[in-house]
């Protein structure tokens, strides 16, 4: 009689690339409104044309390549590419530099290095790294923002509406908007430039009406949402514990060490925490599952060394934020971080225990 025998492995995972990619869509959504709400319709748009770029040079490569097309289109990497990309952008920033930076993205970062599986550095950072290089005008015009109704709190309005936002966008506009008029500097920038000129963090925050306020605060409130989603994320275990923790601790503790020697020189933690991209990238961005560390130990210090890269560069470097050099600069670490991070072998690795160096000590 005989009987069926399977080989291991003897458990299988549900996650594949699609499903993964869809949770994170679906993490990502709530978010992308909230920063639509507060930025008007330019958000929506820089999402929308970012993942359609997104989309036609994913289809491009494939067929250069001599790859099917609908397979690797449908497991929504390029998509979730294009998203995050448009997320880390200004809105009203015009088109060309977004195709710009999802070129870098999709082709230079992903394809180039033989797609996805194979390209060790985040394919969304090198577009991000690219485009605040190269134009650092465009990336830095981040227009006023629509903030909650509180009492004694400044509101403004996004100064265009869905087709005065898509013209602006296209380059068909009537007239160049004032940029002067309608931007102002994100708190981190904000923040680093008052530091420098020599003026108390304190004064800094107090002058500002939209950092005065936690509740006017829309970098806090979109941190807050995005971290809501990570932590779904964290609960269907598309990503693990070990990177977000470790960023944003690493962030925390490094920030509390320096505010509380000189609260009047360096910020705050609330604030390297919840401005920028931080917790998109604690959540979304550095727990990519191609460029970053894969064992246990090395996803700790992986988070670890983006969150305090984050600080250093923001503190003493030229960028107000750094979260796309933090996650490439430790992508270029990860094959070293994993090589000696590998989890012991089992059965070896006790104090009593010799691994044998070759066949022939095995058979004497």
């Amino acid at each position: 009689m005989k009987f069926k025998t399977n080989t291991s492995p003897f458990f299988s995972s549900e996650n594949n690339v699609r499903s993964v990619m869809l949770q994170v869509l679906i993490a990502l959504i709530p978010g992308t409104l909230v920063v639509a709400y507060f930025y008007g319709w330019g958000i929506l748009i820089n999402v929308a044309l970012s993942v359609f770029f997104a989309l036609a040079l994913e289809t491009l490569a494939l067929i250069l390549r001599k790859r099917p097309i609908l397979p690797f289109l449908g497991d929504f990497s390029a998509f979730i590419t294009g998203w995050l990309l448009a997320l880390t952008l200004p809105p009203l920033i015009p088109w060309w530099v977004i195709f710009v930076g999802v070129f870098f993205a999709i082709i230079v970062a992903k394809h180039l290095y033989g797609g996805l599986g194979y390209n060790p550095f985040n394919p969304a950072m090198v577009g991000f790294a690219v485009l605040i290089i190269s134009f650092p005008l465009e990336m830095t015009q981040w227009i006023q923002a629509n903030h909650i109704n509180t009492i004694n709190t400044l509101q403004t309005t996004p100064p265009f509406g869905f087709i005065d936002s898509l013209k602006s966008v296209l380059g068909i506009a009537a007239s160049t908007p004032d940029w002067d008029a309608i931007t102002m500097a994100t708190p981190l920038d904000a923040v680093k430039t008052g530091l420098r000129a020599g003026m108390p963090y304190s004064d800094i925050i107090n002058q500002s009406p939209y950092l005065a306020k936690t509740t006017s605060n829309t970098w806090l409130w979109s941190g807050l949402v995005f971290t809501l989603g990570g932590l779904w994320l964290l609960y269907k275990k598309v990503i693990h514990w070990q990177i977000p923790s470790a960023l944003i601790l690493a962030l925390i503790m490094i920030s509390s060490l320096f505010h509380l020697f000189s609260n009047e020189t360096y910020a705050s933690p609330l604030l390297h925490v919840f401005s920028g991209a931080t917790i998109l990238a604690a959540f979304f961005i550095a727990t990519d599952p191609v460029s970053a560390s894969t064992t246990p130990l090395g996803k700790i210090i992986y988070g670890a060394g983006i969150g305090l890269l984050i600080y250093i560069i923001r503190t003493w470097g030229n960028y107000p934020d750094a979260v796309a050099f933090a996650v490439l600069i430790m992508n270029m670490a990860v094959p070293t971080i994993d090589y000696y991070t590998q989890p012991r072998t089992f059965g070896y690795g006790t104090a009593n225990d010799k691994k044998p160096s070759s066949r022939r000590e095995n058979n004497p």
